[in-house]
């Protein structure tokens, strides 16, 4: 992985293809390259460590007119971020791109030497493209070679390539890696994302696992691993240029902080009804007597998806008394021998809908007869094509690597269901009133606390900003929020951060306060107050640097208070979340971070 663009038209392709490299950035990545090929089959290969500007650089003195090409964004897996190990990969008579991982190209790299092959980098993609011209000498078509070769691969794979000997065809395929073309009058445009298409064309084409495409000026045919040719599905793309631009702020993290209100909104409109006191979801595909038979719901993601789950199943048993509620970590679960009970739901989440580990979740879930459910954002995805139906967040895009806006609408989505089954089982509106209630006025919450608390926040980074560690603490439903908080800040300040639950200081992480660590506190006003108060107690007479955040007007002792005002008393932990993400992105910023693409980090995870 990272990114992927592809091109060909009539226009000149390498603009086409480092603009759209450009819009992939977000994804995070550590090199880039892009190959352009004229029609004498001369081709034009730049490539660079780094950002996409070292290879404009390299473009300014490499200009082509060139009309078919393909490019990469690199997030390394195999071999260390390097020129040499940058795509596009060249070997014989082939160029190629590739996201994903060849897990058996030690055996296939065996096997070429023997044929007198010589590897130049340290990849597996090295070795596709190696294998691919291999078996092109003795195939009728490229076509050919490409099927042969992926049946011979183990592993996942999103691809572009094309041949010397035919430089008016592009051939693409994926297994468990996205690509998305887009079809217009003369020309085809191929990406790894939505995104690198926008003012292109709106008119696209997701392709499934298992297909591989061809693509000439005339348009795509897509074919079957055993290249029998299938039916191309057009879609129309769902996604402007004004949602991938900074309108106006520094970074897009801090544009998707302060776009909460507006997404959260976005994810409620027409689903909840304060007037019958109700929840609908459409897309669930369940029957009110199914949703009544549900006694186990499953919640899978990785990473912020992971901890949406958590803090939406404080809720749901909150408000249901016969469904458990279980929290997994997609990465874990995959290869665990775990049991799933009767009348399970399972509620697969990831923003981008191609996160590995929760795609492998999902099918082995289905393999198991449980029915699955997506929470996902993009629109289009593997995730949200594979599920048996699901709730779309619609957040809009995006950009910046660390999640803000997806985690506030997965917790409302995943919350939203448990209201529908609870519903389903004979809860009174009267008992479920409340979340309703709250779910309908936490937009404008957030927008309170953006308001209110950001020039403070602000002060408080740059005093804190000079620690290296952090400790972020909770109890009930704010002990999700520390963990969520704490990989924030570790994500766009690189300061090492751990949640935990404020019960747990005594048992172990107690130890760690010293003057090199600040610690952040969720005092929330309620029943678990004084327990609470108690923790920050503990941590004072051991000379923490505590900043709390609360709601409440009580004197509390700490190093820094952030008092946030608002008429919410069961979400309130979602509030305090957007004080966490802006106390995250400030004392990022204070340190010089690149906040919107943090080292080692990528948007869309497509590998293990």
């Amino acid at each position: 992985m990272c990114g992927i663009v592809g091109y060909i038209g009539q226009k000149e392709a390498q603009p086409i293809l480092l603009s759209g490299l450009k819009r992939l950035e977000y994804r995070g990545y550590d090199s880039a390259g892009i190959v352009t090929i004229d029609e004498k089959s001369k081709a034009t290969l730049l490539r660079a460590k780094g950002k996409v500007a070292e290879l404009e650089g390299k473009a300014l003195t490499h200009t082509t007119k060139d009309s078919v090409g393909i490019g990469h964004t690199r997030w390394a897996t195999h071999g260390e971020p390097s020129k040499r190990n940058a795509h596009p990969h060249h070997v014989g008579d082939i160029y190629l791109v590739h996201n994903g991982i060849i897990e058996n190209y030690q055996d296939l790299k065996h096997m070429l030497t023997k044929h007198d092959y010589i590897f130049k980098s340290d990849t597996d993609s090295e070795v596709l493209t190696a294998l691919i011209d291999f078996l092109y000498k003795d195939a009728d078509s490229l076509l050919e070679a490409v099927s042969g070769a992926l049946k011979m691969v183990v592993g996942a794979y999103g691809i572009a390539l094309f041949s010397v000997q035919n430089p008016d065809e592009i051939i693409i395929a994926r297994k468990g890696s996205p690509l998305i073309v887009g079809v217009a009058e003369g020309e085809v445009f191929i990406a790894s994302d939505a995104s690198a298409l926008v003012g292109h064309t709106d008119q696209v084409i997701y392709l499934h696992d298992g297909e591989i495409g061809v693509c000439t000026r005339e348009g795509i045919q897509l074919y079957d691993i055993e290249t029998q040719a299938v039916e191309a599905e057009v879609e129309k793309l769902e996604l402007d240029l004004q949602a991938i631009q900074k309108e106006g702020f520094d970074h897009f993290l801090l544009k998707e902080i302060y776009e909460q209100p507006k997404s959260l909104r976005s994810t409620l409109s027409g689903r909840i009804n304060l007037k019958t006191n109700s929840v609908k979801l459409g897309g669930l595909n369940m029957t009110d007597d199914e949703l009544r038979e549900v006694r186990n719901i499953m919640v899978i993601g990785c990473g912020t998806a992971f901890y949406a789950g958590m803090m939406a199943g404080y809720f749901i048993e909150q408000f249901t008394d016969d469904v458990a509620v279980r929290s997994e970590i997609a990465s874990e679960l995959r290869y665990r021998s775990f049991h799933v009970p009767d009348n399970t739901v399972a509620l697969i989440v990831s923003q981008s809908g191609e996160t590995a580990d929760t795609l492998a979740c999902l099918q082995e879930l289905k393999r198991r007869g449980v029915k699955c459910l997506g929470v996902v954002n993009a629109v289009g995805s593997t995730i949200a094509r594979e599920v048996d139906g699901g709730v779309y967040v619609h957040v809009g895009a995006e950009i910046s690597v660390a999640s803000t806006k997806a985690f506030t609408s997965q917790v409302a989505a995943i919350t939203m269901f448990g209201l529908m089954v609870a519903q389903a089982k004979g809860a009174s509106s009267k008992e479920l009133n409340t979340y309703i209630k709250e779910l309908d006025l936490l937009p404008g919450e957030i927008e309170s606390v953006l308001e209110n608390s950001t020039g403070e926040i602000k002060k408080l980074a740059k005093k804190y900003a000079k620690y290296e560690h952090a400790l972020y603490v909770g109890r009930d439903t704010q002990y999700p929020i520390a963990l969520e908080g704490a990989l924030k800040l570790k994500e766009v300040s690189y300061i090492q951060a751990e949640g935990y639950a404020a019960g747990e200081l005594k048992h172990g992480p107690i130890a760690l306060i010293d003057d090199r660590f600040f610690e952040v506190c969720y005092l929330q006003d309620n029943w678990l107050y004084e327990k609470s108060q108690s923790n920050l107690i503990e941590m004072n007479a051991r000379g923490a640097h505590a900043i709390v955040i609360t709601d409440t007007d009580k004197r509390v002792a700490a190093e820094a208070v952030v008092r946030v005002k608002t008429k919410l008393e069961l979400l309130t932990p979602l509030v305090f979340n957007v004080a966490s993400q802006l106390l995250a992105y400030y004392i990022a910023i204070a340190r010089g971070n690149d906040v919107d693409q943090p080292r080692n980090l990528a948007k869309s995870v497509t590998v293990e």
